[in-house]
């Protein structure tokens, strides 16, 4: 008899339990996404856009380092995403094509460049570049693991590091518009490592937080 109470006890608590609210990936990506240009925004308030965009826009190597972020980010989420289903199959190879095109980038300044390669990787605002990407992407991260709480992930730190990949190469994005630094060789070696910290962060966030 105690058993049956118990039984029906435990039915009745679950009935009146409220049901999750329910992940969807439209909403939490268009949220992560006004987290990001919001934390931007108030960056550039505080320390200005580069001031001569305008014309630095027109060469190649200035629009990589924020379109390459960019599309990097947008592959990254679209995998976050599908990985928080347990149906959803990951093939992770999309992430290598801006990558790739980056490294083309790197290639080619190599072998047209007259020597100072290592002065121009090193650059002069690497810690600022570290920085300022793992400060603006800390929100949009923490906000994007509590969404894929509501999912269903059964790799969870592959989840999680995907979500960084995504929100720390999208800060990168933003912040290539900041930054004067426009050789490949910095961007790829400071925002390639700031996206990896930030995805690094994700990956342990993921096995604390997205596991069943």
């Amino acid at each position: 008899m105690t058993a049956r109470r118990s039984t029906e006890d435990l039915i009745r608590d679950l009935a009146a339990t409220p049901v999750p609210a329910r992940f969807s990936p439209g909403f939490a990506g268009c949220v992560l996404g006004v987290l990001m240009l919001g934390g931007l925004a108030l960056y550039f308030a505080v320390f200005g856009l580069r001031p001569d965009l305008g014309s630095a826009w027109t060469h190649l190597p200035v629009q990589a380092k924020s379109i390459l972020p960019a599309l990097l980010s947008l592959l990254a989420i679209w995998l976050a995403f599908a990985s928080a289903r347990p149906e959803g199959r990951v093939l992770l190879w999309p992430l290598a094509i801006p990558v790739l095109l980056a490294f083309v980038l790197v290639l080619f300044r190599i072998a047209t460049a007259d020597g100072a390669l290592v002065a121009e990787a090193i650059g002069q605002t690497a810690l600022a570049c570290l920085s300022s990407i793992a400060m603006i992407s800390a929100l949009p991260l923490a906000i994007g693991i509590a969404f894929l709480r509501r999912s269903a992930p059964t790799r969870p730190v592959l989840t999680g590091a995907l979500l960084g990949v995504a929100i720390g190469a999208g800060v990168a994005a933003g912040y290539g518009l900041h930054c004067a630094e426009d050789s490949p060789l910095f961007f790829l070696s400071w925002y390639g490592l700031a996206i990896g910290i930030v995805g690094g962060v994700g990956g342990l966030l993921g096995h604390r937080f997205l596991r069943w």
